[in-house]
């Protein structure tokens, strides 16, 4: 007999992904938001899967890792995947989308399916005695009351790192005498150069360099010794690192070009389309934790934003999650308590697109066990099995949170590398890994349909 409703807690991007597999297999399913109950300190809406910090959900580029999740996804029916096709803004070689047309399509589809009764209000108590199939998606923004619940039940110390936000300027504050549009090395979907540039000489870069190091930040005993995810790290933290730090990250300059002098500059500031009517910019790379006012001192000091207006500045905020290694099953399964899946940044993975994927597994994994039958570990070639693969069997210790790369999908074997040696060929064997990983999935899913 199955339960009356599946649960899924969290409505950030894990969670309605999850609850709309659930009911795509027909159960009824309940999914809890707090907000606008209870706020975050990152949230400005009350909208579903609202994108907080970046609105790129990262490369299209075929027989790249990022590529072949989505891809899974999409063969997957993600309904996440379907929205942002049709939010989609240009971004160059990525898939980038307005995060309002974005949450407000992801809102208006789950209140659409009828089997989905979203219910508002803060869930304080990890259910594990309710015999209920529970799905937690809270997100790196998890209220103090669960995550106090969460690590009560499973008897260790909360962990948590530190992510940035970047800041978003008024498009018609930027000044193109000096700014310029190209993207990376002439590198879009449709030939578009869908970046603004902003380009730096020596000089310019030293000042600004000297004037970040010097940059008063936000002060709060959570921050005297932070612990920051690497793969966004604040502007100040890698100025800190050396001087020319900035120039081989955010601030890399390789591959552009300025259309009207055929030049590279010594650095630049990449800026990316934020909304559908380009009324905005988000300046990549730049998350921080300046106070406000050095921020708008700093950011003016970047060739082409000397007068721009900011609608949003960059700040720091907590993500907490769980030891999944320790606690989970490649299922998605709680170990202790079966009958709880845990998806999305909660579980440990980064990004997005990883977030829409783990609450995919799990949404699919809570209908199986609610129909007594037994959850699918999805295969090791595709980016999906290897994810689930990192979250469960990734060492305890120094656990990190982990975007989908090559380094996590089984390596290539001897006959594949002997076959496309050395950095050549290095784009033929991903694009040949990714093939595995799809043919891998198909197979995966004409078992599943057989035995249906």
């Amino acid at each position: 007999m199955t339960p009356k409703s599946i649960h899924v807690i969290g409505a950030g991007l894990a969670g309605p992904e999850a609850a709309m597999q659930v009911a795509r297999f027909g159960l009824p399913v309940v999914l809890h938001e707090m907000r606008p109950g209870r706020r975050t300190p990152a949230h400005q809406t009350d909208e579903l899967g609202e994108l907080v910090c970046s609105n790129s959900l990262k490369t299209e580029s075929r027989g790249s890792a990022p590529w072949l999740l989505k891809e899974e996804l999409r063969r997957l029916g993600s309904v996440s995947m379907k929205v942002a096709s049709a939010a989609r803004i240009p971004g160059g070689t990525a898939l980038t989308v307005d995060r309002r047309i974005f949450s407000r399509g992801l809102t208006a589809a789950v209140e659409a399916e009828p089997l989905v009764r979203i219910e508002r209000g803060e869930i304080e108590e990890l259910p594990v005695e309710s015999g209920e199939i529970w799905i937690v998606a809270t997100g790196p923004l998890t209220s103090d009351a669960l995550a106090d619940s969460i690590a009560r039940q499973t008897g260790r110390e909360r962990l948590f790192f530190h992510d940035a936000i970047s800041p978003i300027v008024d498009a018609e504050t930027i000044d193109m005498s000096v700014a310029y549009r190209a993207s990376r090395y002439g590198r879009s979907l449709d030939g578009s150069a869908d970046y603004v540039n902003c380009p730096f000489d020596r000089e310019q870069y030293e000042r600004f360099l000297s004037s970040l190091l010097e940059a008063e930040q936000h002060r709060s005993p959570e921050f005297d010794n932070p612990n920051y995810f690497e793969g966004c790290l604040p502007i100040e933290e890698l100025a800190r690192r050396g001087r020319e730090t900035l120039r081989f990250g955010p601030m890399k300059p390789v591959g552009l070009r300025d259309p009207r002098t055929g030049e590279s500059a010594y650095a630049a500031v990449q800026l990316r389309q934020e909304d559908a009517r380009a009324g905005s910019y988000n300046i990549v790379g730049f998350q921080n934790h300046l106070k406000y006012g050095e921020q708008k001192r700093l950011l003016r000091m970047i060739p082409g934003l000397e007068r721009a207006e900011f609608l949003r500045y960059g700040q720091i905020h907590r993500n907490t999650y769980i030891n999944a290694p320790s606690l989970l099953h490649p299922t998605l399964q709680w170990k202790q308590h079966p009958n709880i899946f845990f998806a999305g940044q909660i579980s440990g993975v980064e990004g997005y697109v990883e977030s829409m994927a783990t609450g995919l597994v799990a949404g699919w994994n809570a209908t199986r066990l609610a129909r007594r039958e037994a959850p699918l570990v999805w295969p090791r070639e595709t980016a999906h099995g290897s994810l689930c693969q990192y979250i469960s069997g990734a060492s305890p210790k120094n656990y990190q949170p982990a975007n989908i790369t090559f380094d996590l999908l089984p390596p290539p074997s001897l006959e594949l590398r002997r076959k496309y040696r050395g950095r050549r060929g290095r784009r033929k064997r991903r694009m040949h890994q990714c093939q595995l990983g799809l043919d891998a999935l198909d197979g995966f899913l004409d078992v599943d349909r057989a035995a249906a």
